[in-house]
């Protein structure tokens, strides 16, 4: 379909397809079986401005739409769901930056992502997942800086990236409202990394455990204001979630062509199994709910691209798109039978990676409380 993207925003998936098809491609089976992190990758994202996409023109950045960073973090995803978090993490930790930072802060940090810099945002812990207002690592003022100590679990980009925004209560008085987000330098001390997590998918990614202790962070280093890192999350999870959907829906195209192609050449009882009404069904079902995923998710970053941005829709996108990419990688799966099930293929990757689409940045069980919370509230 035309979605009517601009010549910025083709240039941009162009630059993102050549990357993902040339240099993703070869070396996703390997990166996925071993757990390697990205860098090589990375450092050509930067090269092709990837990471300018997102960044202000003030701050050595293209400025340039949510539209366009999504087209790229789509085509990225086609290739390898795992490898493109590398750069869907780094954008979760810099919007914070670019909504709510200082100008001392986004001349420090933003220029450095803009040259291919990674970020990461520390939010989930042991009982903080889905209820974010479960935080419980503590930030106590001493001075002029505050104190953190806590435990950061399941952190995209953990151990590589170059700064991290940490959301710790500094009020546990106030519940959510005592809440407040901190941007910590990697190299600090007191800041440590557990282990990297053995996934299950989007092995590529860097996913580890933050360890803070006694750690020390000047009070010029809050990121907007003491207490409102909580609101602060919320307001930038309405806007990163169309990461996670343009993900899923790179993730799901990727499995439907790989299903079709493989359809053609299959041959049983005598013709390619393409020609089978059954299957014909199954891939013009797995079509469609990709193609609204994408009207979906790109009407929702249009909605954005020019002033709104609605949390509703948001959330939709997000729960939409990677319950398709789940059912889409099952189905596709299913038409390749046990040529699919086999890791000389790349079906049960692309539904290893789906299934966290479904979980991170808000499950779909939430999203459709969002969804629903909205709903109510709107109808009079």
């Amino acid at each position: 379909m035309n979605y009517n993207f601009t010549e910025e925003e083709i240039m941009v998936r162009d630059t993102a397809r050549e990357i993902a098809r040339e240099k993703i491609l070869p070396v996703r089976q390997k990166y996925d079986e071993e757990g390697i992190f990205p860098e090589d990758i990375v450092k050509i994202m930067a090269e092709g401005d990837l990471f300018r996409v997102f960044i202000p023109q003030e701050y050595d950045g293209l400025g340039l739409s949510m539209t366009a960073m999504l087209l790229a973090v789509e085509e990225l995803s086609y290739a390898c769901a795992g490898i493109a978090l590398s750069y869907a993490g780094t954008s979760l930790g810099t919007v914070p930056i670019v909504m709510f930072g200082s100008e001392e802060q986004k001349r420090k940090y933003l220029p450095l992502v803009a040259g291919g810099g990674l970020a990461a945002f520390a939010l989930t812990e042991a009982e903080a997942g889905s209820d974010a207002g479960g935080v419980k690592t503590r930030a106590v003022k001493d001075g002029d800086s505050y104190i953190l100590n806590g435990t950061k679990q399941f952190i995209t980009n953990g151990g590589v990236a170059d700064f991290y925004v940490i959301i710790a209560i500094t009020d546990p008085t106030r519940g959510t409202r005592g809440a407040t987000a901190f941007i910590v330098d990697k190299g600090t001390p007191g800041l440590e990394f557990g282990k990297k997590e053995n996934k299950m998918g989007i092995r590529a990614s860097a996913t580890r455990e933050l360890v803070l202790r006694n750690l020390r962070v000047p009070a010029s280093q809050i990121l907007g204001r003491e207490g409102n890192g909580f609101l602060m999350t919320m307001k930038v999870f309405d806007k990163t979630r169309l990461g996670v959907a343009a993900q899923s829906l790179g993730i799901a195209q990727a499995a439907l062509d790989a299903a079709i192609l493989y359809a053609k050449e299959r041959e049983q009882f005598g013709k390619p199994i393409a020609t089978f009404q059954g299957l014909q069904f199954m891939m013009a079902d797995m079509a469609m709910k990709i193609e609204a995923g994408r009207a979906l998710t790109y009407a929702a970053a249009k909605d954005i691209d020019l002033g709104g941005g609605d949390p509703k829709i948001t959330a939709m996108a997000k729960a939409f798109t990677s319950d398709t990419a789940m059912a889409v990688t099952v189905d596709a799966l299913q038409i390749m039978g046990g040529y699919g099930y086999m890791k000389e293929y790349p079906l049960e990757k692309m539904m290893r990676d789906a299934k966290i689409t479904q979980i991170y940045e808000g499950t779909n069980q939430v999203m459709r409380s969002i969804i629903a919370s909205h709903l109510i509230k709107e109808t009079k």
